[in-house]
């Protein structure tokens, strides 16, 4: 199976974030980035967790701008995401899931949820540089959604 270079930097990036190796600039709405969460989250029966939010990115944004998303609770932290945003200055809703099979102690009640709207790019030497265009965070509740 071939990868894409670019699908491959995506995959790195979300592994990276997720374990919080890079750090937000002091500035990190520098790109006029805006996101949020919502005090809301869905679990499904098929054992999947999904959040919901809002962001805004300028058109003047860097390319392969993502929304990552982690969630903590209990002591399980769950990271993921990598939906490709649209930068256009509009706002637009954004939701990431992920499957609950490795994080089984994720439950319905609180928890701590945030997103980040951030691009990376490979640089010289095959470094990855990261930029967060906005990040939020907030508590929040997860509700048992069987459709």
């Amino acid at each position: 199976m071939r990868v894409s270079t670019r699908r491959a930097a995506v995959t790195v990036l979300s592994a990276l974030a997720v374990a919080g190796v890079f750090t937000a600039p002091a500035d990190a709405r520098s790109h006029g980035g805006e996101i949020s969460v919502q005090e809301f989250g869905h679990l499904s029966a098929d054992g999947h967790v999904t959040l919901f939010g809002t962001y805004s990115c300028a058109p003047s944004s860097p390319r392969g701008v993502q929304i990552q998303v982690t969630l903590v609770q209990d002591g399980s932290r769950l990271g993921f995401g990598g939906e490709e945003a649209v930068c256009d200055g509009g706002q637009h809703d954004w939701s990431a899931s992920a499957s609950l099979r490795m994080t089984p102690g994720v439950h319905a009640g609180a928890a701590a949820a945030q997103a980040r709207l951030q691009s990376a790019n490979l640089g010289t030497a095959m470094t990855l540089r990261v930029s967060y265009l906005a990040e939020a965070e907030r508590d929040i509740v997860l509700e048992e959604k069987y459709r």
